[in-house]
């Protein structure tokens, strides 16, 4: 018996030496943590040592960045709990999943998911979390271990590991021997486009819902494959401002739970604490609200969660600066408050743990058994194969069900109207019934009004689907479900000519784009319809695509043979043509079908301009239409030539007078320039540009003098437009508008609108009762009327274009790619 207990004291003792020579960040990376920035690749490396040396911390890859980075997340827990981690992970998905089944809750921890650095110049988070990591290490923190005992804790160390490293390499680049705290040094101020977003500078913060960037596609499979029940997301903001963290401001959407307001107070509570105690500043409850579905605190909050935003003071920040109050704040200082919310939250969530895995499984079953909101079922009319097919991928993504057709005549709420009329569900209509797990996400992302409690929110205040898709749509009160998995397929006859005359194609998906360059590619001349026409006993809508034989064949022996590959690649039917005459319209010989010339393209980037703006162009032409796009700098404007660019893009942004003066020769020559929202203001008055912003008389201040001092921190809600939908008037005859037809919906942020073109084509505007949905301020709602947002000027042999709204909003604005692939290869 004693020598039992002298091996198991043996044992002990050297489990413990094991247990202390665990390393800590410091004496792995060889330099104090917070004395400078750590690289990605050596955040990594720790992160695996430490669960080298640790059984009770797994790592999980989960993917790569588009500059080719690691992703990963560690998972630490007991070791009880980690000999049993998949079992625990399948039985909280379950919980999720609304299934039925005994499960004992006291045994099933509180899942806490920790994500650190979504902005990559907000840099302190990342390496906070290599701290808070080696803080759980087994035997590192007494207190750690009792927490985790009930609590299974996830730490993404980076979530933007592209937009990170562009910081801190440019930090680097410009720091002296001794961090200069000065504000005005280089070293807080970074160059155009900063560090905040990924690569194609989109901001990963907003894009959870929408999953339109690689980054955040991957980490949504593996988050929908643990389903937290609190998730946080750590961040910086202007280095002036003290720590922030919840409970969040107003607006809270309808759709959170009393519970999940709640918890929010109680870890803001003990945050509080243990920020009191060290005399540390900080805020709840204002700047930061809970509505846009697309934030790091949001989207988990629509999905069962305790979602949590944390601000840390520091962009800019870099190792150390002097605040406007005079005191110096490090990043040393930065990564202690982080740690501190981190795990005060640890603690609060292990404290509460049987409740908040008791309201997860609560939420989900309720959300089967009473659905939110006015509307149980959304029926999205099969308009468009195409969008709807995207519109499919973005719900499958979000793990919301849906089904198809049915045989029945139902009343409901049209998107479009915005009346209730009946309707008749066809056999392809997308039927969302909210008797699904996933009922409240899909319930914000498509409810056509969400009820905003404060005007002075952080973003955008409408998003519905079936607006951004283009796709009209019912709202219905009655519950029901589709009776089909899948479409049906269409099956349209293709007629099989021996030596046709030419082959005809419809132009209504950003797909068929793809088709023209592809065609382009393999030097097949591509004619456009400029007029509806007949033939075949068909009708033909204006905007459809023309290849004749002989006029190819020339160039391509095995034209026939390229056209079927490219029609079996893309799915889409090339009809076959027997002649030139046609029964209705002009015959094919006509003037009427002019060839479409190829797009050969530059943008405009650099100071000054929107980074979100190039971004979202570069990401639409490399990522959706693979076509080359030639990123110039403003300085380059003056040497354009024909040979080598035909289409400016000039992304929002402020452009300097000098350089679009230098536009009008090469626009005459055959050029086309596309302006894009705030470009338009920089040509006002240049010649041969000829917009002109719609004025209004000035609004007397009268108000003003009367207002409260306690108001000033607030937006006049009459003048307030974070994000609102419009309906705007497209010209059908118009190759701008092929493929939407008569009505666009748009996302508006600003108030500008336009006077009609004298010369041109005002191809989309706003009549009386254009608003639709979101906040629009009294103001504004006078303003955005009886104007053009966009229009098509001709310029001797060029056209001018004017986009005064986002046609590519966050990448999830799918109508509007459909408008903005037109400007580019169908009007010249």
């Amino acid at each position: 018996m004693k020598k039992i207990t002298l091996l198991f004291l043996s044992l002990f003792i050297c489990l413990t030496a094991i247990q202390a020579q665990i390393k800590s960040p410091d004496t792995f990376l060889g330099y104090p943590l917070g004395t400078r920035f750590t690289p990605h690749y050596q955040i990594l490396a720790y992160f695996k040592y430490l669960a080298g040396a640790d059984n009770n911390i797994k790592i999980v890859n989960y993917g790569k960045t588009y500059e080719n980075r690691e992703l990963l997340v560690a998972v630490v827990s007991s070791k009880e709990n980690m000999s049993n981690l998949e079992q625990l992970r399948k039985n909280n998905l379950s919980l999720s999943k609304a299934e039925a089944g005994a499960l004992n809750l006291n045994k099933q921890p509180a899942i806490l998911w920790l994500s650190y650095n979504v902005h990559g110049n907000e840099a302190s988070s990342s390496e906070t979390a290599m701290k808070m990591l080696y803080t759980l290490a087994e035997g590192v923190n007494r207190q750690t271990k009792d927490w985790l005992k009930n609590t299974i804790v996830i730490i993404d160390p980076c979530l933007n590991p592209d937009g990170r490293e562009r910081y801190i390499n440019y930090y680097t680049s410009v720091a002296g021997l001794i961090p200069d705290a000065n504000p005005l040094s280089r070293e807080h101020i970074e160059p155009w486009p900063g560090g905040r977003p990924n690569h194609y500078y989109f901001d990963l913060n907003r894009d959870w819902a929408w999953q339109s960037q690689v980054e955040t596609q991957q980490r949504l499979v593996l988050y929908h494959q643990w389903m937290p029940e609190v998730h946080i997301d750590f961040h910086e903001q202007s280095y002036n401002e003290p720590y922030y963290f919840a409970p969040a401001a107003e607006p809270v959407h309808q759709d959170i739970t009393a519970f999940q307001r709640e918890f929010q107070v109680i870890a803001g509570k003990n945050n509080a604490r243990y920020f009191d105690k060290n005399g540390w500043q900080y805020f709840t409850k204002e700047r930061f609200d809970l509505l846009y579905p697309s934030y790091g605190d949001t989207y988990p909050l629509y999905n069962g969660a305790i979602g949590m935003t944390y601000e840390q003071g520091g962009i800019g920040a870099g190792l150390a600066v002097v605040t406007a109050s005079g005191d110096s704040l490090t990043l040393k200082d930065r990564i202690n408050h982080h740690l501190t919310t981190g795990l005060a939250t640890l603690e609060t969530v292990s404290d509460n743990s049987y409740k908040l895995v008791a309201e997860f499984k609560k939420y989900f079953t309720q959300a089967v058994a009473y659905p939110p909101g006015t509307y149980k079922t959304y029926v999205v009319k099969a308009d468009n194969q195409s969008r709807m097919k995207k519109m499919a991928a973005l719900l499958t993504k979000n793990n919301i069900k849906y089904a198809f057709g049915g045989d029945k005549t139902i009343a409901g709420f049209n998107f479009g109207t915005k009346k209730t009329a009946l309707f008749r569900l066809g056999r392809n209509d997308m039927v969302i019934s909210l008797k699904q797990p996933a009922s409240v996400l899909a319930n914000v992302l498509f409810e056509p009004q969400t009820i905003v409690t404060d005007s002075n929110t952080y973003d955008i205040t409408a998003w519905a689907l079936p607006y951004a898709y283009g796709l009209n749509a019912f709202g219905c009160k009655e519950v029901f479900v589709g009776e089909f998995p899948e479409p049906e397929l269409r099956k349209d006859s293709v007629q099989t000519l021996v030596k046709p005359y030419g082959w005809v194609l419809s132009w209504d998906a950003v797909e068929d784009a793809q088709i023209l360059i592809a065609l382009h590619r393999a030097n097949i001349k591509v004619r456009i319809a400029e007029q509806a026409f007949t033939v075949g006993g068909k009708v033909r809508q204006a905007g459809s695509l023309l290849v004749y034989r002989s006029e190819n064949e020339k160039l391509n022996k095995f034209i026939e043979e390229d056209i079927a590959a490219l029609s079996k690649k893309y799915r889409k039917p090339f009809f076959a043509i027997a002649g030139s005459y046609v029964e209705k319209g002009k015959d094919l010989g006509s003037s009427a079908y002019p060839l479409l010339p190829v797009p050969k393209v530059a943008m405009v980037a650099g100071q000054d301009i929107s980074v979100q703006s190039v971004g979202e162009v570069w990401h639409f032409f490399e990522q959706e239409l693979n076509y080359p796009l030639n990123i110039i700098s403003e300085q380059s404007i003056g040497s354009l030539n024909l040979a080598t660019t035909n289409v400016l893009i000039l992304p929002d942004g402020s452009y300097m007078r000098r350089n679009m003066e230098k536009l009008e020769d090469w626009i005459n020559l055959g050029g086309k320039v596309i302006l894009l929202e705030d470009a338009i203001s920089s040509v006002a008055g240049i010649k041969p540009f000829e917009i002109r912003k719609k004025e209004f008389p000035t609004a007397t201040a009268k108000e003003g003098f009367f207002r409260n001092y306690n108001e000033k921190d607030r937006d006049n809600a009459a003048d307030a437009i974070p994000g609102a939908i419009y309906k705007v008037t497209l010209d059908k005859s118009h190759p701008f508008s092929i493929g939407l037809g008569e009505v666009y919906y748009t996302l508006k942020t600003d108030d500008k609108i336009y006077e009609p073109l004298q010369k041109g084509w005002n191809v989309g505007v706003l009549k009386q009762d254009a608003y639709v949905t979101g906040i629009a301020g009294k103001n504004v709602q006078e303003k955005l009327t009886q104007g053009m947002l966009f229009g098509v000027q001709p310029s001797g042999k060029g056209n001018i274009i004017y986009l005064s709204c986002n046609l590519t909003f966050r990448s999830f604005w799918e109508s509007g790619k459909q408008l903005f692939a037109n400007t580019i290869f169908l009007v010249f």
